[in-house]
């Protein structure tokens, strides 16, 4: 009976999506308007599985603007370069904050595992 809850509670946390993915935004070098080239990413624990990134960048305070965002191939990289991809970086009047969305794709194009960070812009 406790082997079958346990495997019970196993399946249960594995079904929350609960991911261990993590990255983090180095907006070092960005100019402070419009740059094309996107900042430097750190990845972690991104799943083995995974064959390219997909990535988004939203103003949390002006989400209406279209930031955009970029696919780039995974090779097992701790981090992407900045410029890895295009897309319109951050110009706004006073501080907001940008929520960066990346998602781990496998071979067939179906997301392995996703993860979020916020960070302000300009850098405090």
């Amino acid at each position: 009976m406790r082997t079958i809850l346990i495997a019970g509670m196993l399946t249960l946390g594995l079904s929350t999506g609960a991911s261990a993915m993590s990255i983090s935004v180095d907006w070092t070098g960005t100019t402070e308007c419009f740059d094309r080239e996107s900042p430097l990413i750190k990845l972690k624990d991104v799943p083995k599985r995974a064959v390219k990134l997909r990535l988004a960048m939203v103003d949390l305070d002006a989400p209406q603007y279209p930031h955009g965002g970029g696919e780039v191939a995974y090779k097992e990289q701790a981090q992407l370069a900045k410029g890895a991809f295009r897309y319109t970086g951050p110009c706004p009047p006073a501080i907001h904050q940008y929520q960066w969305t990346i998602e781990a794709l496998d071979a067939s194009g179906e997301p392995v595992d996703s993860a979020k960070v916020v960070v302000p812009f300009p850098p405090k």
